[in-house]
């Protein structure tokens, strides 16, 4: 056989080859679309309480990482166990107006952190009994064909947690209500950590998370969406879906309203005055107005790291479906305080505590002194699940959420910016 012909040979096999393997990448393509066909559509949430449906009751049970599912415990039972992520049946993933959506699927665990995406939620301390979010949501993956992923990272991770930050705040400003400068012999405790409140003046922004705190959480955060997005490459059965990266929403106003200013002809810029106390715990936001400028801040500041985790990974991964979903000003007029009669009306959940672990939520402290708010406090740190559900989005404030998420999903792409206008409308920008 001549060279030219043994050439002529070869490029004719070599045709035959590529022909057959693009044959074969087609036919697999087509396969796999037609099983996507075949598979029910799916939304999921995953991430923290704030998309989990913390605050909205109903909560279901949830199967623990042994595969026992768990429906409430009691109120002594450990805060690890997996019911306690509190998986709501009012939770946004659940009632957003989701298109063409069959079913939907809230793996998110009130208190998740960034490395529960990959890991077990009980492989840290203060973790949960719940198996990792991307093996769960794998799980999913095997039955339904994914088209929408809520992912809420940010406010908690190993820096800084929601749920310290609020109680430091919230327990600094009963601290210096019932405490003057000679009773300093009955310190107050942190409800979270159980540690003493460090000093009884207003937080500052620096106290609530460092710039060096909030470059770490940026951080974490931006590796656990990235992890997501490279299950999802995996799994998901047509490779077509849409990840919407929420941030947060402040339950505080940036002042409160006037009857909440002062009590008994006492502000919260000096010591002892007990009946402010009573006056804003009542209506649900015990805090100095001093710290709301920065609670704000703060909430801007988690907004910063969702958003920086969207745009680092836009970046990486142009044809990937990503929305930044700001949700800071979904709940403008009706946070805690804003309005008379608070906590009516609110779009978040008063700050309450239980005397006892039995779920009678203290209404009014009008009696207790400060040996009876000991006994509370120590309630709440031995037993978070009794004060867990404070500050957070209510029925209302989830149905509020679950607007702005079909908003986002509408979208397709970009950045998104819900808001809440006087009329109680939500709109996007």
């Amino acid at each position: 056989m001549s060279a030219r012909r043994t050439i002529g040979t070869i490029a004719a096999v070599g045709a035959l080859a590529l022909t057959a393997l693009a044959g074969s990448s087609g036919a697999s393509a087509q396969t796999q679309g037609r099983a996507a066909l075949q598979l029910p559509t799916a939304a999921v949430a995953l991430g923290d309480s704030f998309v989990s449906g913390e605050g909205a009751g109903s909560y279901q049970p949830v199967t623990d990482a042994n595969g026992v599912s768990q429906g409430f415990p009691g109120w002594t039972a450990p805060n690890s166990n997996a019911f306690f992520c509190h998986r709501s049946a009012n939770a946004s993933i659940q009632v957003a107006p989701l298109a063409g959506i069959t079913s939907r699927f809230n793996l998110a665990c009130s208190g998740g952190q960034p490395a529960d995406m990959a890991s077990p939620s009980s492989a840290r301390p203060k973790g949960r009994t719940v198996a990792s979010q991307i093996g769960q949501l794998r799980q999913v993956a095997q039955t339904h064909d994914i088209d929408v992923v809520l992912i809420g990272l940010g406010s908690n991770n190993s820096q800084f947690t929601f749920g310290s930050v609020a109680s430091d705040c919230a327990g600094r400003f009963v601290a210096a209500g019932y405490t003057g400068w000679w009773e300093v012999w009955v310190p107050l405790i942190n409800w979270v950590t159980g540690t003493p409140v460090p000093n009884e003046n207003p937080c500052t922004l620096a106290q609530m998370a460092s710039d060096a705190q909030v470059a770490a959480a940026t951080q974490e955060t931006t590796a656990a969406v990235r992890q997501v997005l490279d299950a999802l490459a995996e799994i998901d059965a047509d490779g077509q879906h849409t990840v919407v990266l929420q941030d947060y929403t402040n339950p505080l106003p940036l002042d409160f309203a006037p009857q909440y200013r002062d009590e008994d002809g006492r502000t919260d810029t000096r010591d002892k005055f007990r009946e402010l106390v009573r006056e804003r715990y009542a209506a649900g936001c015990p805090a100095h107005r001093a710290s709301l400028g920065p609670a704000a801040q703060f909430t801007d500041r988690l907004a910063g790291i969702v958003q920086s985790a969207y745009t680092t990974l836009r970046a990486e991964r142009p044809s990937e479906r990503l929305v930044f979903l700001d949700v800071r000003r979904a709940f403008d007029g009706a946070r805690l305080c804003e309005n008379p009669g608070s906590p009516a009306g609110a779009l978040a959940t008063p700050l309450r505590l239980q005397d006892q672990p039995n779920g009678t939520y203290v209404q009014s402290l009008s009696g207790y002194d400060k040996l009876d708010l000991q006994r509370v406090t120590k309630t709440c740190n031995t037993y978070f699940q009794t004060c867990q559900e404070s500050w957070h989005p209510n029925v209302a404030g989830h149905r509020a959420l679950g607007t702005c998420l079909g908003l986002a999903v509408s979208a397709g792409g970009g950045q998104v910016a819900g808001r809440r206008l006087r009329d109680g409308t939500l709109t996007s920008s």
